[in-house]
């Protein structure tokens, strides 16, 4: 079956929209999906970028907002942005590096993104994340301390270092298995399409 690399920040509102419909999407195109959480923050920074360009550039956040109200509303998603915009998620990713090797990453996901942008929550307030977790059927204490070892710290480091290598800029970008990638929710259609067109034989990269 094909597949396809979903690269994805706990902070992006666009990340949020892919999230909630990659699973289904893909399963509808026989595509298989591998969450694979990064920081997008080391990536700005390489750029000379100290924040979100959503708030370095006040008049693509209003863009922005506005788009994220208009998807939404047509998807039957609720959207708020928390006044912590630009949330830190980097304990969520620790988490999500160990749920995307043990089959559960995606459940905790989803129930991450709709805690921040249904909720606004603080995604690094541990008790939103032990909320998650449990939703997410996960004994939220043991896989709290597995996030603080060195091997699942060090993982999201050389996860993070890998998407830079790839060229990813931003989140959410899809890699296909020939290693094209698209970038941002509106691509996903066209990235499905092209991985499974790949592992048919029907395109070259």
């Amino acid at each position: 079956m094909a597949q396809l690399e979903f690269w994805y920040e706990f902070a992006s509102t666009y990340s949020y929209l892919s999230a909630m419909r990659i699973e289904a999407t893909a399963a509808g195109r026989g595509v298989t999906v591998r969450w694979k959480p990064f920081l997008l923050g080391p990536i700005f920074q390489s750029q000379g970028w100290d924040n979100t360009p959503f708030r370095l550039y006040p008049r693509k956040g209003d863009y922005m907002l506005r788009d994220l109200e208009r998807i939404c509303a047509a998807r039957n998603l609720t959207f708020r942005l928390s006044p912590l915009f630009p949330q830190n998620g980097l304990l969520a990713a620790r988490i999500g590096m160990i749920g995307a090797e043990e089959g559960w990453g995606a459940a905790f996901t989803r129930e991450v993104f709709l805690m921040q942008f249904r909720d606004e929550a603080d995604i690094s307030d541990r008790t939103v994340l032990t909320q998650a977790l449990r939703l997410a059927g996960q004994d939220a204490a043991v896989v709290m301390e597995r996030a603080q070892d060195p091997a699942v710290k060090n993982a999201l480091r050389s996860q993070t270092e890998s998407a830079a290598a790839l060229g990813i800029f931003g989140a959410p970008t899809f890699v296909t298995e020939d290693r094209e990638l698209f970038w941002g929710d509106d691509r996903l259609d066209h990235a499905l399409e092209w991985a499974a067109t790949v592992r048919g034989g029907g395109a070259s990269a």
